[in-house]
């Protein structure tokens, strides 16, 4: 009777045991992938589900954006000038059974694509390009990366670009190369004000030479100008009239 009994035990705690084990949960983010005597199955989740206890074997698969960051890579733009990129890359698998069966570690392999494609991808941009359309180049990247991973069941959502690092020579030839523009704008404003004001002197010297009386008066408006300045200079008006003979001697 008492070996009876602890039979009784030993199998109701094995089927304790076959109870507990074939219960699994996954979360909200998460998938089951099932193999069962080695064959996909299917997937599971999220919630409660139970296995074949010594039969299936499930793996867990995230389904949350990934935040990965591409190491920096050494670039030859189309140029000829060597820059140091590094990225950062945004992707989630949309597809848990193919994340497993298609590709042995798809976080190694996404790096990889990524890694390649950046470099390629830059080196057939000139720097100017690199540098001024990144929004462009982040498209295009994000593109490329997406076709090569999507047979693995990854959707790569943004690449960014974080950092470009060029010589620096090179950023000296820039900063030189941008100084002078800055001078050659300079110098066009300065063109443009001084043809500006020879156009309004012109315009003023039709008036004066239709008007002389006019002239008087801006003689006299710019001794009041000194006088309020509060300066010690002595000004002596001169009637227009003294100098008008001379005027007109010059203008025969």
């Amino acid at each position: 009777m008492a070996a009876l009994s602890i039979v009784i035990v030993v199998v109701v705690f094995f089927l304790i045991f076959v109870v507990l084990s074939s219960i699994r949960i996954a979360r909200e983010y998460e998938r089951g992938v099932i193999f069962r005597l080695g064959r996909l199955i299917g997937t599971k989740g999220p919630g409660l589900f139970l296995l074949i206890p010594f039969v299936d074997r499930m793996v867990k698969v995230d389904l949350r954006t990934v935040t990965m960051s591409v190491p920096p890579q050494e670039v030859i733009t189309r140029d000829n000038v060597p820059a140091k990129v590094n990225a950062v890359i945004y992707f989630r698998v949309i597809d848990p059974s193919k994340a497993i069966v298609e590709v042995e570690d798809y976080i190694v392999a996404t790096s990889q694509i990524a890694q390649t494609t950046l470099r390629s991808t830059l080196g057939q941009s000139d720097l100017d390009h690199l540098l001024a359309e990144r929004d462009k180049i982040n498209q295009q990247l994000q593109v490329i990366i997406d076709e090569q991973t999507a047979p693995w069941g990854i959707k790569v959502v943004t690449v960014e670009v974080k950092d470009v690092e060029i010589p620096q020579t090179m950023q000296r030839a820039m900063a030189r190369q941008a100084e002078a523009e800055r001078e050659r704008r300079a110098k066009i404003i300065a063109a443009e004000g001084e043809f500006q004001a020879s156009e309004k002197l012109a315009q003023a010297a039709n008036v004066i030479a239709a008007e002389p009386v006019t002239l008087q008066l801006r003689y006299l408006q710019t001794l009041v100008e000194v006088a309020s300045e509060h300066n010690s200079t002595t000004i002596f008006p001169v009637p227009i009239d003294l100098i008008k003979a001379f005027l007109d001697r010059t203008a025969k």
